[in-house]
C-alpha cells in the first residue's frame, strides 16, 4: 500500500504537479475536517489520517484547523515525518515541537524571492519618491499635494541598508542597481557568495548611521522580535525611511509610530503587520506612509512555484529520504548531533 500524503488544504495553481510528482508513489488525501478537533480526531490510529507519513501545508489551513503549534504537531499521525510548508516564513510552525518529534520541516525559498523583493523595491520607490499620497490625493480629486517636492527624493544615490542578505535581500539588492542606488548589508554573518555591490557591516550601528532606507529581512523567531526596535530605529539617520516585507513582529511597532510621530523617520513602507488582518489605525494617520495588505507574493505566477517547492519536497522526501528546503534549526540541531566516525 502506497504511503500517505496529507494535503491541508488546498492546492489553487499546481493541481496536475501533484499528480506528476506525488501520484505514482503516494496515496493523496485532501483533509476536509471543518475543524482542530476533527482535524486531530482523524489523526488518530483509527482515522482516516492515521497512516500518513508527509504532510503538505498552506497558511489557509488554519482558518479551519489552526497554526502547527505544539499541540497540534504532538497529535499528528505516528507515522508523519516530514512536513512541507508552503512558505519562506514558517513561523506557524512550531519548529521545536517538530524536531522533538523527529518531525522533518522545509520551506520554500528561492520561490519567493522575485516577488518580494519586487514588493520592497515598490514601497522604496513609493515612500522616497511619496507616490501613494499623492494617488490618494488624486483619487480624492484634489490633484497634487501641497509641498509634495520638499518631502520627495530621487532614488539614485541614496543608500539602501539591508537586514538580512539571503535570497530576497539579494534579490533586491540586485534590483536597485538599475538606478543605482548603493547597497550596504548586516547579516549574521558576511555571505560569501555575495556580488561586488552590496557591502558587509559587522557593525550594525555603523551601518544604520549611513542609511537613508533600511529593509528588513530577516525571519521572525523568538530572538527576532522586535529585532528592529528603539535603539537601532534612532540610531537611523534622520529622515530615514524603513520598509518592512518580513514579518510585522520583527518591528516595534511603538517604537516606529514614535520616529514618525516626531520626524525621526521620514516615511515607512510597510506590507507586514504583528497582528494581521488587524492593522494599527495610527499607522493611517500618517499620509508619508505607504501600506500593503500583505501581499508580497500575492500572484500566481510565485504562488505555483511555492506550491510546486513544497511538493518536490515531499517527493523528494518519499524518494530519497530527504527534501532539499529543510528548515535552519533542523540543520542546525542535525548538524549539533552528527556523531563523529570512529
Amino acid at each position: 500500500m502506497p504511503p500517505q500524503i496529507l494535503i491541508c488544504s488546498t492546492i489553487v495553481w499546481a493541481h496536475d504537479d501533484v499528480k506528476e510528482l506525488l501520484g505514482g508513489i503516494a496515496e493523496i488525501i485532501y483533509v476536509d475536517a471543518p475543524d482542530r478537533a476533527s482535524f486531530l480526531a482523524d489523526c488518530k490510529p483509527e482515522g482516516k489520517y492515521g497512516g500518513a507519513v508527509g504532510i503538505y501545508r498552506e497558511n489557509e489551513s488554519a482558518k479551519e484547523i489552526g497554526v502547527f503549534d505544539k499541540e497540534l504537531i504532538d497529535g499528528l499521525p505516528s507515522k508523519v515525518k516530514w512536513i512541507a510548508h508552503n512558505g519562506a516564513g514558517y513561523d506557524p510552525v512550531d519548529v521545536h515541537a517538530c524536531i522533538a518529534r523527529g518531525i522533518y520541516l522545509s520551506n520554500t525559498p528561492g520561490a519567493v524571492d522575485d516577488a518580494t523583493a519586487t514588493t520592497a523595491l515598490y514601497l522604496i520607490i513609493s515612500t522616497l519618491r511619496q507616490f501613494a499620497v499623492a494617488e490618494r490625493s488624486l483619487r480624492a480629486l484634489k490633484w497634487k499635494p501641497s509641498g509634495l517636492n520638499t518631502k520627495a527624493h530621487d532614488v539614485s544615490g541614496r543608500t539602501l541598508a539591508i537586514l538580512g542578505l539571503g535570497g530576497i535581500g539579494s534579490r533586491l539588492a540586485e534590483l536597485v542597481q538599475s538606478f543605482p542606488m548603493r547597497v550596504i548589508y548586516h547579516s549574521r554573518r558576511k555571505v560569501a557568495d555575495a556580488p561586488a555591490y552590496c557591502e558587509y557591516f559587522e557593525d550594525v550601528d555603523e551601518m544604520l548611521k549611513q542609511t537613508d532606507v533600511l529593509s528588513v529581512h530577516v525571519p521572525l523567531r523568538k530572538e527576532t522580535v522586535g529585532l528592529v526596535g528603539e535603539q537601532m530605529i534612532r540610531t537611523l539617520k534622520p529622515g530615514a525611511i524603513i520598509i518592512n516585507t518580513a514579518r510585522g513582529k520583527v518591528i516595534d511597532e511603538e517604537a516606529l509610530i514614535r520616529a514618525l510621530e516626531d520626524g525621526h523617520l521620514s516615511a515607512a513602507g510597510l506590507d507586514v503587520f504583528p497582528n494581521e488582518p488587524d492593522v494599527n489605525p495610527r499607522l493611517l494617520e500618517f499620509p508619508q506612509v505607504t501600506l500593503l495588505p500583505h501581499m508580497g507574493t500575492e500572484n500566481q505566477d510565485t504562488q505555483r512555484k511555492m506550491e510546486v517547492r513544497a511538493l518536490t519536497n515531499l517527493r523528494d522526501f518519499l524518494t530519497t529520504g530527504q527534501g532539499k528546503d529543510l528548515v535552519i534549526e533542523w540543520k542546525n540541531h542535525a548538524a549539533a548531533n552528527v556523531k563523529p566516525r570512529l
